[in-house]
């Protein structure tokens, strides 16, 4: 992590100093044509202060902002919702990619006590919890067990998850076996109850709502492709009434769950809304329609949802504007609006 962030500010530095230079160049060489001398002396300047001021804020988000995070409250409400699970409160996280805090690791254990602090009844965490392999999770098992809900730990698959991005695993035998091993770490190491195409029923007395969950399941149009290997209708078999899905990349609820269901709800991760934010701004929707917070839409079948976690960890490591996020959902019955 520390050795990435050494390269990129020096790449950072020459594109910088080599940008100036270039206008400047071009200048001198206009200046020579029409007879006009142009100064280098305020370009180098502007390439020296351009070059501190963009390491100034890279390690502002290395040092600060990569480890920052805040507790997001969001109540949501939805006329189907049982009486029973009125009140009822999941924390949602998500994209942890552990291997951004192995310089810090007490801010694991930071996120968990704060998980904790909220009192949930279920926690929702909706994938990329490793970035190129399994071995990044194993130091943070013991801190990772100790999250605790009323109804347990949910999870799915994110892209990362699927260790496509790794160059360790030469052939899709080796990846699938990797993926199996993040399963078992999941289900067995942590407790979790990870949902693969599946779902789970929570009951409230004599009355229940579902979770349903699918591996990664990244859709043309919009964001970037990565692997599809969700099976909505499979893991919706046999749920009705209130229901919310789980699904890493949120480009899922556009192609499909919109069209082609009637759940509610999408709890979701994956665009980390660039991990830069400029006064609301995030060049995330240059890449997705949808790419931090609540959204909804009206349709035939109701008011639909789609809450976008930002994540907690980091694939580049760096975090301007745009801290680390756990979002605490209190369900409501309601019209939802």
């Amino acid at each position: 992590m520390v050795g990435f962030m050494l390269v990129s500010v020096v790449l950072i530095a020459l594109v910088v100093a080599l940008l100036t230079h270039v206008i400047w160049l071009v200048g001198w060489a206009i200046g020579k044509i029409v007879h006009f001398s142009l100064a280098y002396a305020p370009f180098g300047w502007a390439a020296l202060i351009l070059v501190l001021l963009s390491w100034s804020v890279m390690a502002y988000g290395f040092w600060i902002g990569r480890v920052q995070f805040s507790v997001r409250n969001v109540d949501y409400a939805h006329p189907s919702m049982p009486e029973s699970f009125e009140g009822y409160k999941v924390v949602h996280i998500s994209d942890l990619h552990l291997s951004t805090f192995n310089d810090k690791p007490e801010i694991v254990r930071s996120i968990v006590d704060s998980v904790n602090a909220q009192s949930p009844d279920l926690i929702c965490f909706t994938g990329d919890l490793i970035s190129l392999g399994v071995d990044e999770a194993l130091p943070f098992a013991d801190d990772l067990r100790r999250l605790k809900a009323k109804d347990g730990v949910v999870s799915v698959l994110g892209n990362h998850d699927f260790v496509i991005y790794s160059r360790k695993y030469k052939t899709p035998e080796e990846r699938m076996a990797e993926v199996r091993r993040l399963v078992h770490f999941q289900e067995s190491d942590l407790g979790w109850k990870l949902l693969r195409n599946e779902h789970i029923f929570l009951q409230r007395g004599d009355e229940r709502i579902a979770v349903v969950g699918v591996d990664n399941h990244s859709c043309k149009k919009q964001g970037y492709q990565t692997v599809s290997l969700g099976d909505l209708p499979k893991a919706m078999d046999g749920t009705e009434g209130f229901r919310f899905l789980l699904s890493h990349d949120p480009t899922h609820w556009d192609a499909e769950v919109l069209p082609q269901t009637d759940i509610p709800l999408q709890l979701s991760g994956h665009t980390h809304s660039a991990q830069i934010r400029l006064f609301g701004w995030s060049p995330a929707s240059w890449v997705f329609d949808e790419t931090a917070g609540l959204y909804t839409k009206k349709d035939e079948s109701g008011v639909r949802s789609l809450y976008i976690n930002v994540g907690l960890g980091s694939t580049l490591p760096i975090r301007i504007g745009c801290d680390g996020e756990i979002t605490v959902l209190t369900f409501h019955r309601g019209r939802g609006e």
